[in-house]
């Protein structure tokens, strides 16, 4: 069969490409095209447009680049209509996904969505549209499903597609002695820096993590490099601070690190499957008018997965106007030594990987998928 997978960054490209293995694991025959990264076309997908040239996030962000959207929305509509797949899976990426989901239900493609869009976060109102849209929904977070049962639309989840990531990961029982030699650092304890895969995120959370570096002279501070980027990118933010930067290992940094400071996202939650204590760190554009947007549409008591999920505070979330160097070394400081806050983040972690269930998510849903759409070609 042919499938067609649209991902529109750096995580959706990550999880798509292990479901795509599975997808040709079950369906030997499998044709997949798409919208995506890398990682997606190492596991044999024709990429037609890579996510690094069409991401954007940030409230005012997207309305500067409003044609720019409809230019690549455009574009994939003529893609998925000249090459008919049998199927088209949208990968989280709800702004974009669920535009392009509309001509694909008036092309009577099957639309099948694989990781939901965080409505349950930002606008509720999406349920209608996606139940409208969406001919199933596969979602990986446990809390979802209940979500959705309120708005009478049944989904399917069968765990968590990073611990297929983490677990499968290279170089999972390497020492912190070995990571060091490796990467020639100095040997300090870690702090990871995981600022996040686009530059809106660097442009304002990055250099509020960097006023750090002054504050711990005996850690060394790692920028966990994201593969969208490069050295120009951040060469602005460190002119006067000195830390380094690695990329293409940021499990392995995350592993090894003492504490990490991280964009919120999904990065929250691979830091705590990899269990080391973090900071979740969020500050979007716009000063006041961000912070009154922020306000106004977020629904969640919890910005986190990592809280989402326990549904209670266990890391601390430092948003908007609170992310702040006073803030960021007291929570720090509490974290990097031994005591009780860094013991029950970790006692925290244990509970949340508990709900996540067990490796082999990404292959289970890509036989849940093909089962799906057997009983659409009937």
């Amino acid at each position: 069969m042919k499938y067609y997978v649209i991902a529109g960054e750096a995580s959706g490209d990550l999880h798509a490409s292990n479901l795509i293995k599975g997808l040709r694991k079950f369906d030997l025959g499998a044709e997949v095209r798409g919208w995506g990264g890398d990682l997606m076309r190492e596991s044999g997908c024709e990429i037609v447009r890579h996510y690094k040239d069409t991401a954007i996030m940030g409230f005012l962000t997207v309305l500067k680049n409003l044609d720019k959207i409809k230019a690549n929305i455009e574009a994939c509509r003529q893609d998925i209509l000249a090459w008919r797949p049998d199927v088209v899976i949208l990968v989280d990426y709800g702004g974009f996904n669920l535009r392009v989901a509309k001509f694909i239900k008036e092309a009577g493609i099957p639309v099948f969505y694989y990781i939901s869009p965080k409505i349950w976060a930002w606008n509720t109102g999406r349920v209608k549209k996606i139940k409208r849209l969406v001919d199933r929904m596969f979602v990986i977070f446990p809390f979802e499903v209940d979500f959705y049962a309120q708005y009478d639309y049944p989904v399917q989840y069968a765990g968590n597609p990073l611990v297929d990531a983490i677990h499968d990961r290279p170089f999972k029982d390497e020492t912190f002695n070995e990571f060091v030699r490796v990467n020639g650092l100095s040997g300090k304890p870690i702090i990871a820096l995981v600022a996040g895969s686009r530059s809106q995120e660097l442009k304002h959370v990055l250099p509020k993590m960097l006023t750090m570096v002054k504050h711990f002279p005996d850690h060394e501070f790692v920028i966990a490099g994201a593969p969208s980027m490069s050295d120009a990118d951040y060469a602005p933010y460190l002119q006067d601070v000195k830390v380094r930067i690695i990329y293409g290992q940021t499990y392995r940094l995350v592993r090894q690190a003492r504490a990490a400071l991280v964009t919120s996202g999904t990065a929250t939650l691979e830091t705590a499957i990899l269990r080391t204590p973090q900071v979740v760190c969020y500050s979007g554009e716009g000063g006041a008018l961000s912070y009154f947007l922020f306000k106004t549409f977020v629904k969640v008591k919890y910005i986190s997965l990592v809280n989402l999920i326990a549904g209670r505070e266990v890391v601390t979330e430092l948003l908007m106007q609170k992310l702040n160097e006073k803030n960021l070394l007291r929570e720090l400081s509490l974290i990097i030594s031994e005591g009780e806050k860094r013991d029950q983040m970790l006692a925290g972690y244990d509970e949340v990987n508990e709900k996540l269930g067990d490796a082999g998510a990404s292959e289970r849903f890509a036989r849940m998928m093909i089962d799906e759409l057997s009983r659409f070609r009937g």
